[in-house]
Formats: structure tokens, sequence, C-alpha cells
């Protein structure tokens, strides 16, 4: 019986298969279309410009967590309330969009992915990593 490997790299989760990242990417272009089309009504939402940069699929494809960020950052807990507020409003038009036997649950959060970088981009900035990165390469 042959074993199939699977991809364990952290963006992807560990372990996501094939079709989970398939259906994970259909997911998110609906989502992103809805909302970069103002299909949802809700005035937390109209001063912002959202995007999604991943949807994260249960391995049974019951579950979507969708990963989002306004842009700029500002009002991210205004944003993930009126999405949980239009959750079954988006998985509707999710279902209308997506060919699946069931639409999944949506569950929106944060990504924080952009702050991560941001800290990162910080600490090699800094005096001792900067001093270390000259001294390395006076090495070469």
């Amino acid at each position: 019986m042959a074993t199939r490997k699977k991809d364990s790299s952290p963006r992807t989760g560990s372990g996501a298969s094939q079709r989970q990242l398939r259906v994970g990417e259909l997911i998110r272009h609906a989502v992103a279309d809805i909302l970069s089309g103002g299909g949802v009504h809700d005035p937390a939402l109209e001063g912002h410009i959202v995007t999604v940069p991943e949807v994260r699929m249960s391995p049974d494809l019951k579950l979507a967590t969708v990963y989002v960020m306004p842009l700029g950052g500002h009002g991210t807990s205004d944003v993930i309330a009126a999405l949980d507020r239009n959750k079954k409003f988006l998985r509707g038009e999710v279902a209308h969009r997506v060919n699946l036997k069931f639409a999944p649950d949506l569950r929106f959060r944060v990504d924080e992915r952009f702050d991560e970088a941001e800290r990162i981009e910080k600490l090699l900035r800094t005096p001792a990593v900067q001093r270390d990165l000259k001294a390395d390469s006076d090495q070469d």
C-alpha cells in the first residue's frame, strides 16, 4: 500500500492534503471576491479594504478558517465581528460559487503573519544584527 507524503510547512498547516489546499484556495477566492465586490452590507466593513491571504480547511472540509487582514491593519476586531455577524450570508454565497457537497462553516481569524514579518524586519535592522551581518560578509 502506497503512502502519500504530506506537506508540513507552517504556512499551510501541518499535513494539509492537496484537496484541502485546493478547496481552501477556491474558498479564499470566493470570499475575497464577495468582500471586494461589496457583497456584504455592514457598516463596519464599508470603511475597510479586507485582504484574504489564506483559508485553511479541516481534513473533512467542513470547517474553513478564513484569515483576513484589513488594509493598514486598523480595526481588525471590528472587521472580525462584522464578518462573524454575516457568516450565514457568506457561507451561502460561498456555497453558490464553490461546488462542494457541503458548504463549510466559516471561522474568521486575523492573519498575524504581517505583524510577525514586521517584527522580524525590525530585528534585522537592529545594530547588533547589522554588526553580525557585516562581520559575516567581511569573512567571505
